[in-house]
């Protein structure tokens, strides 16, 4: 499928599955999600993945200084959580249904802002320079290294020097991708996420996960 082809997919289809039943799409674990715990399960996401890391994320800047960047916030369950804990958070997602409903949830956040980019750059944002960046439960859903790659080639573009890009991969590699679909991910061996940190300009310093559905990554900006 062809690039920009694959983009409108993953656009036409977030947006059909955000209609449906958005919170399910964005943590399955449940249909049933009330949004008092739908968002707290965001805190606990925060709680995990970022407030045990914060000498990595942080390097000694106060969180309330820092600008924070997030792809993939879908209807903004881990968006509202980094909000009350980082001074700026800038968020994007491929469907605007998913933006609509995280902007409803974030409403009393004004610290918090969420985009509707194309689903690969992030010119939506300009030429911010962030000093944290953010994603879980996105790229596991996208079979092309070609998608995943522009992404994090952005990052790049807009992260500080020295910067941390905290992602998550599919790392088993038992997987199929589905290179026309948004759903099953591309999967990453070990050697496959440090290439591609390396083509991209950053350091892979930490993996935690290779070989298992999540599959963490700890890119700094060289």
């Amino acid at each position: 499928m062809a690039f920009d082809d694959l983009l409108d997919r993953m656009r036409v289809e977030w947006d059909a599955r955000a209609r449906e039943n958005g919170k399910y799409y964005i943590a399955n674990c449940r249909e049933d999600w009330t949004e008092e715990e739908f968002y707290s399960s965001g805190e606990q996401t925060v709680a995990q993945e970022i407030l045990t890391d914060m000498y990595n994320i942080c390097q000694g800047k106060a969180p309330e200084a820092m600008s924070v960047l997030e792809i993939g916030c879908g209807a903004g369950r881990v968006t509202r959580a980094l909000a009350g804990v980082f001074g700026e958070v800038h968020a994007v997602d491929v469907s605007g249904e998913m933006v609509a409903q995280a902007r409803k949830g974030l409403s009393g956040r004004p610290n918090a802002q969420v985009y509707r980019n194309n689903g690969a750059d992030l010119a939506v944002l300009g030429a911010r320079e962030f000093d944290f960046a953010f994603s879980t439960c996105v790229f596991h859903h996208i079979g092309s290294l070609e998608v995943i790659e522009t992404y994090v080639r952005e990052v790049h573009r807009l992260l500080r020097p020295g910067g941390l890009f905290k992602f998550e991969v599919q790392g088993f590699l038992g997987m199929t991708a589905d290179k026309e679909g948004t759903w099953y991910g591309l999967p990453f061996s070990d050697p496959d996420a440090v290439a591609m940190a390396e083509r991209c300009g950053f350091e892979a310093r930490y993996r935690v996960g290779a070989g298992e559905e999540r599959f963490w990554l700890w890119y700094f900006k060289k």
